[in-house]
């Protein structure tokens, strides 16, 4: 017979909670973005793509319910969300949102210096240059709430919407 003790894994901790200015101020760059966003002309729902498809990437289990109810809530369709792991097979996104996320890809994959260079070629020809460095933006932050939430553990509560 074992005398192993089987104890939980230990505990994450909330590097949120841990150190809120820290998280304070990443909060305050998303507003700043938000504000970007706006000023650029770049629409709500495109920016709700990029986070869940940013959130995918990265496999933010967090991100990925926050973003997917936002992106309901923006208008989005089921089935957008649903393929958007393969946006490129499907003609369901317009040119600018194809462009945004090919941008939010690149971003969260900034080693590929061959998908960021088809990005940008991608981008300027239906997207303005305030509309690339909001889309660049809203992917750069998205990136480092994923890291801070992947990194806790956040929980995902369940849904109270049936």
């Amino acid at each position: 017979m074992c005398n192993q003790t089987h104890s939980s894994p230990p505990r994450r901790i909330f590097i949120d909670k841990q150190s809120p200015k820290a998280f304070h101020a990443l909060l305050q760059v998303s507003e700043a973005v938000r504000a970007t966003v706006s000023e650029a002309g770049l629409d709500r729902t495109t920016v709700e793509l990029i986070n869940v498809r940013v959130s995918q990437l990265n496999g933010c289990a967090y991100c990925l319910d926050l973003h997917t109810r936002a992106a309901l809530r923006t208008g989005e369709s089921p089935q957008r969300l649903g393929i958007l792991s393969a946006w490129r097979d499907t003609g369901l996104f317009a040119p600018p949102e194809r462009a945004a996320l090919a941008l939010a890809e690149a971003t969260t994959d900034p080693a590929n210096a061959t998908a960021q260079a088809s990005a940008y070629e991608a981008a300027r020809q239906v997207l303005s240059e305030d509309q690339i460095s909001a889309a660049i933006w809203v992917a750069v932050t998205i990136n480092a709430f994923n890291r801070v939430s992947i990194m806790s553990k956040h929980p995902v509560p369940p849904a109270h919407d049936k």
